[in-house]
């Protein structure tokens, strides 16, 4: 299979990832999204704010170099009471979020429509790439995670990461007495 064609292959992949996540959120509600369950799981809309925060941040500041669409075009139009805590030089490794996802509160209704712009973002990105880029090398030490090259992170840092949360929204409206997927 060449880049080309597992590029191509990824990006039908996220847009479906994309998908999947919109349909699950489609009917969250502001009490939904709040709800606290027991335990350490984070509320659903916590979990929305930081894959897409954790998008943005990826694809519009790391890969493409510029500023993320929250600091930028949709600057104070994310939804948002407080941004999700960012990673730290001085500290490499993933942030803790627990205490903001139990203080963040969400508008859904300003929120999904920045979610749905990063989303667009980030595949018009994945659109772009051609074989090169793929071996391009990529420094993830902040995450923790070394030097790596792009290949890795479309992959592992976009999809995986849309899909695990969506399962976790799924399973909290369940908990809630909502149907999860959409499907």
């Amino acid at each position: 299979m060449s880049g080309k064609e597992v590029m191509s292959f990824f990006c039908e992949q996220l847009k479906t990832a994309h998908q999947l996540l919109e349909g699950t959120m489609a009917d969250v509600t502001v009490e939904m999204a709040h709800w606290s369950p027991a335990g350490l799981a984070h509320p659903v809309g916590a979990n929305y704010a930081h894959v897409v925060f954790a998008e943005d941040g990826m694809v519009n500041r790391m890969l493409k170099g510029g500023a993320p669409l929250f600091w930028g075009a949709l600057g104070g139009k994310a939804g948002v009471s407080e941004l999700p805590p960012m990673p730290n030089p001085q500290a490499p490794g993933f942030p803790d979020w627990s205490a903001w996802a139990r203080r963040v509160r969400i508008d859904p209704g300003i929120l999904r429509p920045y979610g749905q712009a990063v989303f667009a973002s980030s595949e018009a990105y994945c659109g772009s790439l051609r074989d090169d880029d793929l071996n391009r090398s990529i420094d993830l030490s902040i995450l923790g995670l070394g030097k790596s090259t792009l290949r890795f992170l479309p992959v592992n840092g976009l999809q995986g990461h849309a899909l695990t949360h969506c399962g976790e929204i799924a399973c909290l409206k369940g908990l809630q007495g909502k149907k999860g997927y959409p499907l």
